[in-house]
C-alpha cells in the first residue's frame, strides 16, 4: 500500500512507554554490541512454509531477514527502496518497470544472483500458484524480461503504480534456482536466500536460528551477529520467557492482559514496553455459499448489532481501537462508513432489517474461528460476538474452531457461513485492505464479484502514482464494501513490542508493513 500521504510514516513506532528506568543508573550506551551470543526473539507467529512461492502469510516475518528482495524499506522509508536492486518505470503510463541488480551478487551459498535467477524466482511463484499464495499478488504481470546479466525488466498488463510495493514484499523474494524446482514447492527444509542472514538451523514450530550472511549485499546495517527466533503457542508463555530472561525481545503475538500487565509492572523487572500506531485489522467473512449468510439482510441484521467498543475494551483492554471500514485509519482514503450508515449498535433497527426482508425467526449461524493464529483473545472475542447476538434475540450463534492449518483449508473449501480473519498489510496502501478480498480468486478463498472496484476503480487509482490523489476512488470502494456488508470490520491493532531493558532498536524495527528487521536490534554495551 503505497503512501497517501507519503510525507508521513505510517507506521513508524512513535510513542515509547518505558519501564525499566531505575534511579540511579548512568545514560545508556548505544554502541553495539556482537559478543554476546544471539539475541532471542519470541513470537506466537509461527512460517508456515519455508518456500516464498507458498506464502501469503505470517512467514513473511522470517522470509524479511534471510531472503532478499529486489526493493524493501530502507531505513524507514515508507515507500519502496533499492534492496537488491535500483529500479523504476520507464514509461508514463506505469506498466514497464526495469531494475538493476547490485555488481556481483551471490546467494548464502556462493552461486550467482543475476536477472536470470530473479525472473526465475518470480515465473516459479506463478507456475506454480498454490492456492491462497502470493501469487495473487502478480495479477498485473505480463511476463519477465532479461536483458542482461543485471538487468530484468517487469512488463504489466495494466497500468499499476502499486508494482513496486508488491516487488517489495518477501513473497518476491530471490530464490536459487539450482535449490528451488521451477514447478514445486521446496520441500527439504532448507533455505537457499541472499539475505542479512543464513538459516542456520530450523525446527518447525519451535525456533529458527539465524546467523550472519557474509556473501550480502543489501542496504541492512546488521546491528548483531545472530538471531534466534522461538516460536510459542501463547502470549503467556512468551512473556514468561521475557521475564525469566529466557528470551530478549517479543514483536507478534502479545496478549492485551499482558500488555496491560507490562504497562503496570515495577520498573525493577527491567522491561520495556515499546507503543506504536499498527495497521492489522481483524474483520468476519460472510460465505454467500451459506443460505443465511448470502442474505443481504442477515448481514446488515449483523452489522447493526455488534457492539465494536464493548469487544475493544472488555476483551482487548483498549490495546485495540474500533474499525469500521476494512482501510484502517492512518492511510490514505480511510472513511468510517459502518459508522455512518449503522450508528450506535441497536437490536431495534436490526430486527427491522430482518423483518424487511420477511425474516421473523431467529436466525442460525455458525460462526469459526483459530484456535492459533491472532492471539488469545480470539476466543473470547468470538464468545462476546456469539453474546451480543444472541442477546438481541435474533439469532442463534454456534462456535467452531480449528488450528491455523486446518482452518485455512476449511475456509477455502467454503466450509464456514462466516468466519474470522485478521490481516496484516502486504503494503502501506489503501489498495492493499481491498483488492486482495474482491474478485473471483482472492485472498479469502470465497468469490467476492465486485465488479465496480474491479473494473473501474483500482485500475484507475493504479494510473496514479502520487496516491494521495486517490482519495476519491477508494472511498467509492470502501462505500460498495459497507454496501454490501460481505466484509465485517471489527478492530484496528496497535504495535507492542516488549524488550529487556539491556536491547535497543525495538522501536525501529518494524518496517512499513510491521515486520520484524531483526539486523536492528543489539545489546547496549555499558551503563
Amino acid at each position: 500500500m503505497f503512501n497517501r500521504n507519503r510525507n508521513r510514516c505510517l507506521r513508524q513506532l512513535a510513542t515509547i512507554t518505558s519501564i525499566s528506568l531505575v534511579a540511579g543508573c548512568g545514560v545508556l550506551s548505544s554502541d553495539a554490541s556482537h559478543d554476546d551470543g544471539p539475541i532471542v526473539v519470541g513470537t506466537t507467529s509461527a512460517p508456515s512454509t519455508l518456500d516464498p512461492a507458498a506464502s501469503w502469510d505470517g512467514s513473511w516475518e522470517l522470509f524479511r531477514n534471510i531472503y532478499q528482495t529486489l526493493l524493501s524499506y530502507p531505513n524507514g522509508a515508507v515507500e519502496p527502496g533499492p534492496d537488491a536492486a535500483e529500479c523504476k518505470f520507464t514509461d508514463a503510463a506505469n506498466r514497464t518497470y526495469s531494475c538493476r541488480l547490485r555488481d556481483d551478487m551471490t546467494f548464502s551459498d556462493g552461486d550467482k544472483l543475476d536477472a536470470q535467477a530473479v525472473k526465475y524466482s518470480i515465473d516459479r511463484i506463478r507456475k506454480i500458484a498454490v492456492a491462497g499464495g502470493p501469487a495473487g499478488l502478480l495479477g498485473s504481470l505480463e511476463r519477465v524480461q532479461v536483458l542482461s546479466d543485471r538487468e530484468v525488466v517487469f512488463h504489466l498488463n495494466k497500468s499499476d503504480a502499486t508494482f513496486p510495493f508488491v516487488l517489495a514484499t518477501p513473497a518476491m523474494s530471490i530464490v536459487d534456482p539450482d535449490d528451488y524446482p521451477a514447478d514445486a514447492l521446496r520441500k527439504d527444509g532448507r533455505v537457499t536466500g541472499s539475505g542479512p542472514y543464513s538459516l542456520g538451523s530450523y525446527e518447525e514450530g519451535k525456533q529458527a536460528q539465524l546467523v550472519r550472511n557474509d556473501r550480502y549485499k543489501g542496504f541492512a546495517d546488521r546491528k548483531n551477529d545472530a538471531v534466534t527466533i522461538r516460536y510459542f503457542q501463547d502470549s503467556a508463555q512468551m512473556v514468561d520467557a521475557l521475564r525469566d530472561k529466557d528470551i530478549d525481545v517479543t514483536f507478534r503475538g502479545l496478549a492485551a492482559s499482558d500488555i496491560v500487565s507490562l504497562q503496570g509492572q515495577d520498573p525493577d523487572e527491567g522491561i520495556q514496553l515499546i507503543e506504536g500506531a499498527g495497521t492489522e485489522i481483524s474483520y468476519l467473512v460472510f460465505n454467500p455459499k451459506d443460505p443465511w449468510a448470502a442474505k443481504p439482510a442477515v448481514r446488515k441484521a449483523i452489522a447493526q448489532v455488534i457492539d465494536r467498543p464493548v469487544i475493544a475494551h472488555k476483551i482487548y483492554k483498549d490495546t485495540v481501537e474500533p474499525l469500521y471500514s476494512m482501510v484502517p485509519k492512518g492511510l490514505t482514503g480511510h472513511t468510517v462508513g459502518f459508522f455512518d450508515d449503522y450508528g450506535a449498535p441497536s437490536s431495534s433497527k436490526a430486527r427491522q432489517i430482518l423483518l424487511e426482508a420477511g425474516i421473523n425467526e431467529r436466525v442460525p449461524l455458525t460462526f469459526w474461528y483459530t484456535t492459533d493464529r491472532y492471539g488469545s483473545e480470539t476466543a473470547p472475542e468470538f464468545r462476546e460476538l456469539k453474546s451480543q447476538l444472541e442477546d438481541s434475540g435474533l439469532f442463534t450463534v454456534t462456535l467452531k474452531s480449528r488450528p491455523w492449518k486446518t482452518y485455512e483449508e476449511g475456509y477455502r473449501k467454503g466450509e464456514y457461513p462466516v468466519f474470522g480473519r485478521g490481516w496484516f498489510p502486504d503494503f502501506p496502501d489503501a489498495e492493499n485492505f481491498i483488492a486482495p478480498f474482491v474478485g473471483e480468486d482472492n485472498a479469502l478463498g470465497t468469490p467476492y464479484p465486485a465488479p465496480h472496484i474491479t473494473n473501474n476503480l483500482l485500475p484507475e487509482s493504479r494510473r496514479e502514482t502520487d496516491r494521495g490523489a486517490v482519495v476519491k476512488q477508494f472511498e467509492e470502494a470502501q462505500q460498495i464494501l459497507v454496501d454490501d456488508a460481505r466484509l465485517l470490520p471489527l478492530w484496528q491493532g496497535k504495535q507492542y513490542v516488549a524488550a529487556s531493558e539491556d536491547i535497543s532498536g525495538g522501536e525501529v524495527a518494524l518496517d512499513p508493513s510491521t515486520i520484524m528487521t531483526m539486523w536492528e536490534l543489539y545489546r547496549k554495551t555499558s551503563w
